[in-house]
């Protein structure tokens, strides 16, 4: 279950809070899913060691999310999250400190490539997480355009989560929590190949 393997993720990162990554994730699917006035978006979320992120990073813009109490702009309030998915729309990275403050948007990550190893096809922002995540030890999370979310963590692919599989387990949890019955079921994900037209 990919929740499962976030909470195992979870607990092996001493700073880590389980509700904050699950706040976090679950904003990174809905951006994924919903996209942005009929088109897909990509956007990254850097989470824990704000500071260090800071550091490491510089704004593309005026920072939007700048001078607002942190209580304004916590990744669980419910008015932030259309502000940020507004905002994703934007280059640049979003840094959430490991108690889930969202402390700054648009942020430009100085990434190397040095002992990044990415699957072919995975283009920059990926790069900045993978290396950001591997410099600092953070928790970086990237929307895909493509409509896929991957966790990275110490350079790796902790987890790649399709939206709707994820809506899918959520369900699955929720049930089995309530004592339904629920049976192991496997989801396969069919792609179908088109040929270029030429």
């Amino acid at each position: 279950m990919t929740i499962a393997v976030l909470k195992k993720l979870c607990a092996a990162i001493p700073w880590c809070d389980p509700a904050v990554l699950e706040q976090t994730v679950e904003l990174a699917l809905e951006i994924a899913r919903e996209g942005r006035e009929g088109r897909r978006i990509g956007t990254l979320f850097t989470l824990g060691k704000a500071e260090a992120v800071l550091a490491a990073s510089r704004p593309l813009i005026l920072d939007p999310l700048a001078a607002h109490a942190p209580a304004r702009t916590h990744i669980t309030d419910p008015n932030l999250r259309g502000t940020i998915k507004e905002l994703a729309q934007l280059d640049g990275a979003f840094v959430v400190s490991d108690t889930g403050t969202v402390v700054a948007a648009c942020r430009y990550l100085d990434a190397s490539v040095e002992q990044i190893d990415l699957p072919l096809g995975l283009g920059s922002r990926h790069l900045a997480a993978a290396s950001i995540s591997q410099r600092l030890g953070t928790l970086a999370i990237v929307v895909s355009e493509s409509g896929v979310v991957r966790v990275f963590h110490r350079g790796e692919i902790e987890a790649t989560l399709i939206p709707e599989l994820w809506l899918l387990d959520r369900h699955h949890a929720q049930l089995s929590g309530r004592g339904v019955d629920a049976e192991a079921r496997s989801v396969e994900v069919l792609t179908v190949e088109r040929g270029r037209h030429g």
